[in-house]
């Protein structure tokens, strides 16, 4: 018995197939794909000690040490794994690097269980290198609708609702300012990319003539970056300018950064909640003190630890003082000299409301 090889890309993505990642989990960790689920054939020790074999004695002498150090009970316990995952997703595919050695045995000793899984050509590579290009392509022929406003005029939000809305800062796992690093960790930067390659290509396959609408972002995204390319297209594209009153925002940003943050916050890190929320303040203070100045910058941090100490007696009022000079005196000038910028690509401004109409038409 022997397994097929799948080399339409397109396919495997569009519809989100699940695939078996053999390769060790510290490749995993560097780059993978969202519908994928990571099962190595070799963990990172075995890896690295069939790798000193190769350079030392050749892939023959490589390759018995590798049956060496997965025989019996491991081995078995290695193709349970996948016959699992298998029996549960009737349709996966597994694939390994480069579509080499750990495939193939990989799918020869499935088969040798009865069990037949197609072998992904290529492997990783192959399917990073079809996201890459496409990536590159999209952005060369496609202009997008960009979704801008000040901050707190939960534009997120909107670009989730939206049919043809691609959310950026969903594949960042960041809200994009100073106050939006996740609770847990970003993606790897390939991931990143991968996703957004991903979600473009379904949405395209989805409504092929649709125009996808993205949120006004800066090119980094917390530690995360856009592909030079797709920013410069963003950055060409029409935009559309949430208006929203300076109370109405400020209140979203309070219940978001502050109301929300504190119950995540707690339910994350349970009795080191509290400690946490309050460092999580202070740090995104001072990530942004260098355009602050000194003096604001201490004002804020004041402002922000009386809250602190008084937050719980007051229902989280007290942060309200603090926010209302950081987005009065920081975030608002900021997006305004930005959007003074590129006032010429704007093609449609109003509330809310107005927007999703004008979006969803």
């Amino acid at each position: 018995m022997s397994s097929a090889l799948v080399n339409n890309y397109r396919a495997l993505l569009v519809n989100n197939v699940p695939m078996i990642d053999v390769r060790a989990p510290v490749e995993f960790s560097k780059g993978a794909l969202p519908c994928s689920v990571n099962l190595p054939l070799m963990m990172d020790y075995e890896r690295h000690q069939v790798g000193i074999r190769y350079k030392k004695n050749g892939q023959q002498a490589a390759i018995a040490l590798g049956h060496q150090l997965i025989a019996g009970e491991i081995k078995h316990q290695r193709v349970q794994a996948w016959q699992d995952f298998i029996a549960a997703n009737p349709n996966a595919v597994l694939y390994c690097a480069r579509g080499g050695l750990r495939s193939q045995l990989s799918c020869k000793w499935l088969a040798e269980s009865g069990v037949l899984c197609p072998k992904v050509e290529g492997g990783y590579k192959s399917l990073r290198g079809f996201l890459h290009q496409y990536l590159i392509d999209y952005s060369a022929k496609h202009h997008f609708t960009v979704v801008s406003g000040m901050t707190g005029t939960g534009k997120t939000e909107i670009i989730q609702q939206l049919a043809n809305g691609v959310d950026l800062e969903g594949a960042a796992n960041h809200k994009g300012s100073s106050f939006g690093r996740p609770l847990d960790n970003q993606p790897a930067q390939i991931d990143f990319e991968n996703r957004i390659a991903i979600d473009l290509l379904q949405m395209q396959h989805r409504y092929p003539e649709a125009n996808v609408v993205l949120e006004d972002e800066s090119r980094n995204i917390g530690a995360r970056h856009l592909p030079h390319y797709f920013a410069e297209r963003m950055s060409q594209s029409q935009l559309v300018v949430i208006d929203m009153d300076f109370d109405e925002r400020l209140e979203r940003l309070w219940q978001e950064y502050v109301v929300e943050r504190y119950r995540k916050t707690i339910d994350f890190h349970g009795e080191n909640g509290e400690i946490e929320f309050a460092s999580y303040l202070r740090e995104s203070l001072l990530r942004v003190q260098k355009r602050l100045g000194g003096q604001l910058t201490k004002e804020l941090l004041a402002s922000m630890n009386s809250a602190i100490a008084s937050q719980h007696r007051d229902n989280f009022s007290s942060h309200r003082h603090w926010l209302t000079v950081l987005t009065r005196d920081y975030y608002d000038p900021m997006y305004s000299y930005q959007l003074t910028q590129k006032k010429h690509l704007v093609v449609f401004r109003g509330d809310r409301p107005a927007v999703i109409a004008w979006l969803n038409t």
